[in-house]
C-alpha cells in the first residue's frame, strides 16, 4: 500500500468562517483555537470564524489564522487514528507540517508565524513590490525573462507550483516589464496577485534576518515523520537544519512541484490537503493525475476523508 502524505495550506487560502464547523463539533479542534487565542494574545478564533475579511487578509493575521485552522483540522483527523507518513506545506504551510511532525510545538509556532507575517509585511513598503502568476510557460523561459528584466529592477521566480504555473515577484516596474515579455514569449495567462509584498524573493531579506533572531530562541524537536522543505524540495535531514531552512524560505523560491515529486518518489499515493481551500490539490493533480486527493477543512470533508482513508 502507498503512503499517505499530508499537505498544508499557505497564505491566500483564508476565508471568513474557516475552522468554525470543526471547532463547533470536535473537542480537540476547539482546544487548538483556544490555545491559539492564548498564544497570540487576542481572539484569533473569532477572526477566523467571523472576520472581517480585510482583517483576516492582513499578513500578520493571515499566517497564524491559517496555521491554527490547519492544526485544528489535523487534530480532528488524528482523532480518528489517521496519521501521515510524510508531510509538507506551501510556504507558511511548512510550519503546519513541522507541527504535524512533532518537531515544533503548536503554541510556539503560532506566536512565531504572527511575527513572521509582521516581518514579511514590513520588509517591503506598500506600493513597492508585487507578484504575478504565469501560466503555460516553462520554468527556464521564465527564469531567463526575469534575468533580462533585472535592468529595470528586482524580479525573480518566487514559487514553482506545478507544470505550467510559476509565480514571479519583485519591484512593480520590473514585474510589469517581465509580464509583458512573458506574454510575448507565449504565456497563456499572466495574472497579477493581490499581495502586500513580493514574498519569497531577495527583497524579503530584512524579514528573514528578523525571523532568524526569533528562531534562535526556539527548540526544534525530533521528527516523528519526514518533512519536505520548500527551500530544496527534499526531505529535511535533521532537526538541526530547520532554523536555517526557515530563515532562507522567506526569501528564496518555493519549490513546491519538487516537494510533491519527492513525496511521490518515496511512495506517496494519497495526498490529504489539510486546512482552508483546495489550491494544493489542484497543483498535485497537474503533477500526477493518478494519486488519490482528499482535503480536510470542515465536517463534510473530514467525514469523507476518514471514510476513504479507513477503507484503504
Amino acid at each position: 500500500m502507498g503512503k499517505i502524505a499530508f499537505l498544508f495550506s499557505g497564505q491566500g487560502a483564508q476565508y471568513t468562517g474557516m475552522g468554525r464547523d470543526l471547532a463547533d463539533n470536535i473537542e480537540v479542534s476547539r482546544k487548538v483555537f483556544q490555545e491559539a487565542d492564548e498564544a497570540v494574545g487576542f481572539p484569533i478564533s473569532e477572526m477566523c470564524f467571523e472576520g472581517p475579511q480585510e482583517e483576516l487578509d492582513k499578513t500578520e493575521n493571515t499566517q497564524p489564522a491559517i496555521l491554527t485552522t490547519s492544526i485544528a483540522a489535523l487534530r480532528a483527523l488524528e482523532s480518528f487514528d489517521i496519521k501521515a507518513d510524510i508531510a509538507a506545506g506551501l510556504s507558511l504551510g511548512e510550519y503546519s507540517a513541522l507541527v504535524c511532525s512533532g518537531s515544533m510545538e503548536f503554541k510556539k509556532a503560532v506566536a512565531l508565524v504572527k511575527k513572521r507575517g509582521k516581518y514579511m509585511q514590513e520588509a517591503v513598503p506598500e506600493g513597492v513590490g508585487t507578484m504575478a502568476a504565469v501560466m503555460g510557460l516553462d520554468y527556464l523561459t521564465i527564469e531567463n525573462v526575469c534575468r533580462d528584466c533585472e535592468t529595470v529592477g528586482i524580479v525573480e521566480p518566487s514559487n514553482i507550483n506545478c507544470p505550467g504555473q510559476v509565480v514571479i515577484g519583485g519591484e512593480i516596474k520590473a514585474v510589469e516589464a517581465a509580464c509583458q515579455h512573458l506574454k510575448e514569449k507565449g504565456a497563456r495567462r499572466v495574472v497579477k496577485l493581490s499581495v502586500s509584498a513580493p514574498f519569497h524573493t531577495s527583497m524579503l531579506k530584512p524579514a528573514a534576518e528578523k525571523l532568524e533572531l526569533e528562531l534562535n530562541k526556539f527548540n526544534i524537536g525530533r521528527f516523528s515523520i519526514p518533512v519536505v522543505t520548500n527551500v530544496t524540495g527534499e526531505i529535511i535531514k535533521s532537526s538541526k537544519d530547520v532554523k536555517a531552512l526557515l530563515k532562507k524560505q522567506v526569501m528564496s523560491t518555493v519549490l513546491f512541484e519538487k516537494c510533491i515529486n519527492t513525496m511521490l518518489k518515496v511512495g506517496a499515493d494519497t495526498f490529504v490537503e489539510i486546512g482552508p481551500g483546495k489550491v494544493l490539490s489542484g497543483f498535485v493533480k497537474k503533477i500526477d493525475r493518478k494519486v488519490t486527493l482528499l482535503n480536510v477543512q470542515d465536517m463534510d470533508s473530514l467525514n469523507n476523508a476518514v471514510q476513504i482513508l479507513k477503507n484503504r
